[in-house]
């Protein structure tokens, strides 16, 4: 196998021992040592493909955030939209934990997060086609995802007592209904 695979292959071992300690239950627990042993892996691959812990904080929040971006862009209808979210970040809450919880306890990831939020904005915006004054597109598609944020969030804290049905269907009345209104 080249050298560039072997590579590849440990950072992606990296990654995902990464987002396990990252969105781990009790918080973040993330320190070069604990990386390296989740993946099995010595401190020198680590620096082979991160300068530090914080590069690395961040490379796993990216890679988080871009398949959320990846799974949001691949659906067709907002139904869609939510349960392969659901399924992504609630079905593994240690994902769900790296998106929307990592970044509040995390300082090296507040403004990786602000950085992402436009754009979750932005695809949303791009959905909303039956909306044709682009000011009401982005107050719109600000305020969606804000309040789908603070859901997410709140459902992957346990502080909503909605089974996954109702969860899902009230985020799609709420991506719909807001959608249609005047």
């Amino acid at each position: 196998m080249p050298l560039e695979d072997r590579q590849a292959l440990r950072r992606d071992k990296l990654i995902t021992a990464g987002v396990q300690l990252l969105g781990g239950k009790g918080g973040p627990a993330v320190t070069v040592r604990a990386v390296c042993r989740h993946a099995g892996l010595t401190e020198r691959y680590f620096y082979e493909s991160f300068a530090d812990r914080d590069e690395f904080v961040r490379a796993v929040y990216d890679d988080v955030c871009a398949r959320a971006m990846a799974t949001l862009m691949s659906a067709a209808t907002p139904r869609e939209a939510v349960e392969q979210f659901v399924e992504l970040m609630v079905d593994d809450p240690v994902r769900g934990r790296v998106l929307l919880l990592a970044p509040e306890v995390e300082p090296v990831l507040t403004r990786s997060g602000a950085e992402w939020m436009p754009n979750f904005i932005a695809l949303l915006q791009r959905k909303l086609t039956r909306i044709s004054d682009p000011v009401r597109q982005n107050l719109v598609a600000t305020s969606l995802i804000g309040g789908l944020t603070a859901l997410f969030t709140a459902y992957l804290d346990g502080r909503l007592a909605a089974t996954r049905s109702q969860f899902i269907d009230y985020c799609i009345d709420m991506l719909t209904s807001r959608v249609a209104a005047p």
